[in-house]
């Protein structure tokens, strides 16, 4: 009678064990879930403004196609995006476009003193801070739920309820980078 007792509150402290690790996880993963959303509602605020800077440097660059074709390209392809890695590289690829871009602005001194221009260019600054400060609680909450996910004992629970580790949001750093323009006249020494 003991044994059999002993194996059912054995069975029921297993139980509590997977129910507490069970809601643990599910809380911590959308924890990260939501906070993919909020990086996902700045992302689609970038991609509506992105047209607007291409029209606002094409009224003045008419001879940079190749560029403004890239940037919207690179605009598209980051819009159809679906998974958080395909969003890390395509992100990636846009951010150096848009270097580009404003690489080509330095050109144009009646673009870079336009109000509606610097407007667009402040803009995107606002969101490129947000989508950073977002990135950093995403990346986070990624983390604290892998870590739950990969210590002992909570990995044999994730294990056995079959949950999966969450990407990081990884955006190459030197493609968020202001591209340098020296626009002082270089001089030759004879």
């Amino acid at each position: 009678m003991a044994a059999v007792l002993t194996f059912f509150v054995l069975l029921a402290l297993v139980g509590i064990f997977f129910v507490v690790v069970y809601n643990k996880l599910v809380r911590m993963r959308n924890r990260a879930e939501s906070a993919w959303a909020q990086i996902d509602v700045e992302l689609k605020r970038r991609y509506d403004l992105v047209p607007n800077l291409v029209a606002a440097v094409k009224g003045y660059a008419k001879h940079e196609h190749d560029t403004l074709d890239e940037v919207a390209e690179a605009r598209s392809h980051a819009a159809g995006a679906r998974t958080v890695g395909e969003q890390s590289s395509a992100d990636s690829v846009l951010s150096a476009a848009l270097g580009r871009l404003f690489a080509v602005a330095e050109s144009y001194p009646e673009l870079k003193a336009s109000d509606n221009f610097r407007t667009l260019q402040g803009e995107l600054w606002e969101i490129e801070q947000r989508i950073a400060t977002m990135r950093e609680l995403y990346n986070e909450a990624v983390r604290d739920y892998d870590t739950a996910r990969e210590t002992f004992p909570t990995t044999f629970a994730a294990w056995f309820m079959s949950f999966e580790p969450l990407p990081y949001f990884q955006v190459d750093d030197s493609a968020r980078e202001a591209p340098h323009v020296d626009a002082a006249p270089s001089s030759a020494s004879a």
